[in-house]
């Protein structure tokens, strides 16, 4: 169409004059209108049916009575669906729910609605709480076997801030938490295990916990029974959040068991674990088999098998989980009134001593070295001091082969060695060449706590002489004090050449106690690398020894 001055006036102008054209604008906007209405109307009707879907859906998965506070359907952005305060209780008259979820939604089509049916690819669920009970607890079937007017269907569940806790009756036990970061259900399907992929932030030691496997299906009747199996990456866990120890872990392994007692195997590496203030880090290897306790959060090591430098040991025993005196859940930095007791049995067939003086005594060489063996009782109670501080360990250690490193030290026990044979014309060269002429042999039987060790017996033997001796040795000081006696197989007159042994032959027979050629009291005392023998019986116990220590 040409307008007055040439101009092209737009054909819609003309058009919209047309009585038709607004006619059919019209029917449609008043359609699209009715559309939503109409949907908005479903939507609200559809609110009871999918209600009784999921609480029916839910009851015939777990068996279990369910309540659900509020649902809402809208089909603003599509057919949505939220829910807020879902609860499944282990009985009717049970206030505290088994399960329990805040808020959760998910999409479905209009279409499955008309056809009474919902098909839903994703549940999203923040706040998710699932509490085992108690053995004690007495629980109800529901013995839904109704099926729901809308036939619910689920491809995954996605749950933010999800939280396990395995709950106990038992008298001074706390529950079990487990706090998930992100966890992911699938296979939602009845009389099934689902399969589920987690991830979560592990308290102490901090560090990343992946795992993923298979849960169920539930056990209504008895839900600590539940079964539970998978594999797990424990990664970058930071021991430094446990006081008094240090190193980076990484874990591995896999689980299997019910929820109130999960048997679990795996292996730890800490390239650099260390005693913290204490001597050098050395790399920890450990292959275990552990059976964690629901009931009470217990676990069970039977054995755990370890690698310490170049020592390997075995240690068996429990991993117990108590509650601390009010006020020691502050001073330990703990958020819960929990503590734990270890108690170990530890066997060390193939050992080194210098591993074990390189992580508990701050020097720059370890004082000796020589094949160990031990067999100790480990004890580490609960409370906010640090692990070396209230760590008690009681045994035997026996070490073969002792050689020293300090060379002035050595040369003396060569020399010992040498004028105990009745070899005195060899004490010059073997006591001055800073060159180890003799191996002995030592065997302790001590007790270990508060930064002290109390030798309760320790017997060194070298070649020609036996000393017995008692006594202390303050690892925060590094100074130790020792008492006893030495036995020699010469006799004293053959310990020394010339004139002097002369003069003492005539004392042998006085001198001679108890089947030895010669016995003497002796003394050992000093501080780190420096020492000082001396011919004294204190005649103190080690236990007299221990207190006057602890006195300073």
């Amino acid at each position: 169409m040409v307008g007055t001055q040439g101009t092209v006036v737009p054909e819609r102008r003309s058009l919209w004059r047309r009585g038709w054209v607004r006619a059919v604008a019209v029917v449609v906007v008043v359609m699209a209108m009715g559309l939503l209405i109409a949907a908005e109307y479903v939507a609200r009707h559809t609110e009871p049916l999918l209600r009784h879907a999921v609480i029916d859906t839910l009851e015939q998965r777990f068996h279990e009575p369910v309540e659900l506070d509020s649902l809402q359907v809208s089909v603003v952005r599509g057919l949505q669906v939220q829910g807020q305060g879902l609860r499944l209780l282990p009985a009717p008259d049970v206030h505290q729910p088994i399960v329990k979820i805040e808020r959760f939604s998910f999409h479905a089509s209009m279409d499955d609605l008309m056809h009474l049916r919902a098909r839903v690819d994703t549940i999203h669920v923040n706040g998710l709480e699932l509490h085992i009970p108690p053995h004690s607890m007495h629980t109800v079937t529901t013995g839904t076997t109704h099926k729901p007017a809308v036939k619910l269907t689920v491809g995954q569940i996605v749950c933010s801030n999800a939280l396990l806790v395995i709950d106990t009756d038992k008298a001074g036990k706390q529950p079990l938490e487990f706090q998930i970061s992100s966890l992911v259900l699938k296979d939602f399907g009845a009389n099934q295990p689902f399969v589920y992929e987690a991830d979560l932030i592990n308290p102490k030691p901090t560090g990343q916990i992946h795992a993923f496997g298979n849960f169920g299906p539930w056990n209504a009747e008895s839900p600590r029974d539940t079964a539970v199996s998978g594999q797990y990456t424990f990664s970058h866990a930071n021991l430094g959040t446990i006081k008094g120890i240090k190193g980076t872990l990484d874990s591995t392994g896999h689980f299997a068991g019910g929820l109130g007692n999960i048997t679990v195997d795996g292996t730890t590496y800490t390239p650099d674990f260390a005693l913290e203030g204490r001597g050098r880090s050395l790399p920890l290897k450990t292959t275990f088999h552990a059976i964690v306790d629901g009931t009470t959060g217990d676990t069970t090591l039977a054995p755990v098998q370890a690698v310490l430098g170049n020592s390997s040991f075995t240690a068996s025993g429990t991993v117990a989980r108590v509650s601390l005196r009010p006020g020691e859940e502050a001073r330990a930095g703990m958020k819960q009134n929990l503590g734990h007791d270890i108690a170990l049995a530890v066997n060390m067939p193939h050992g080194r001593i210098e591993d074990v003086l390189n992580l508990a005594v701050k020097a720059d060489q370890p004082v000796m070295r020589g094949a160990m063996t031990m067999q100790a009782k480990l004890h580490i109670p609960p409370g906010p001091v640090s692990v070396v501080d209230k760590l008690q360990l009681a045994g035997t250690v026996t070490i073969k082969g002792v050689e020293f490193t300090n060379k002035g030290l050595q040369d003396k026990v060569d020399g010992l060695s040498m004028r105990a044979q009745g070899k005195p014309q060899e004490v010059k060269e073997a006591s001055h060449d800073n060159t180890p002429e003799v191996a002995s042999q030592m065997m302790v039987q001590f007790v270990m706590g508060g930064g002290l060790l109390k030798a309760e017996s320790l017997q060194y033997e070298l070649p020609g002489a036996h000393v017995q001796m008692v006594g202390v040795y303050a690892m925060d000081r590094h100074t130790f004090e020792f008492d006893g006696h030495v036995k020699t197989d010469a006799k004293a007159s053959q310990m020394v050449t010339g004139w002097k042994s002369a003069l003492l032959k005539p004392f042998d027979g006085i001198l001679a106690k108890n089947g030895a050629g010669l016995e003497l009291p002796i003394s050992v005392n000093g501080a780190g690398g420096n020492f000082s023998f001396g011919l004294h019986d204190s005649k103190l116990t080690a236990d007299q020894m221990e207190k006057a220590r602890r006195k300073e």
